[in-house]
């Protein structure tokens, strides 16, 4: 992660066409965003965005795509949350799709 003028770019490697919706932590230490969608006409890049909101407890539109609209690799700006900020709702995500 790393602060933006307007809070935080997230990176994401995106993995569509996934048995279920869910946010991993990756090996790399970059976190995975797994949708069902598939990878066509923007449907997982949406479906990506939607997930992300609701797990993170953000709007969507505090939410933007700024790279990687045809990669797995992709970088989201979070808007309105400091890198810490945005640390600590990760984390709680992850805990809780462990439980």
């Amino acid at each position: 992660m790393e602060e933006h003028p307007e809070g935080t770019i997230l990176p994401v490697r995106a993995r569509p066409r996934a048995r279920s919706n869910q946010l991993r932590s990756g090996a790399d230490g970059v976190l995975k965003v797994c949708v069902t969608q598939v990878a066509e006409k923007g449907k997982a890049n949406a479906a990506i965005q939607r997930l992300l909101a609701q797990t993170l407890g953000l709007r969507k539109s505090q939410l933007e795509l700024v790279a990687g609209a045809s990669s797995t690799a992709k970088r989201f700006l979070v808007r309105g949350l400091s890198p810490p900020e945005l640390g600590e709702r990760i984390e709680h995500a992850l805990a809780q799709g462990d439980s």
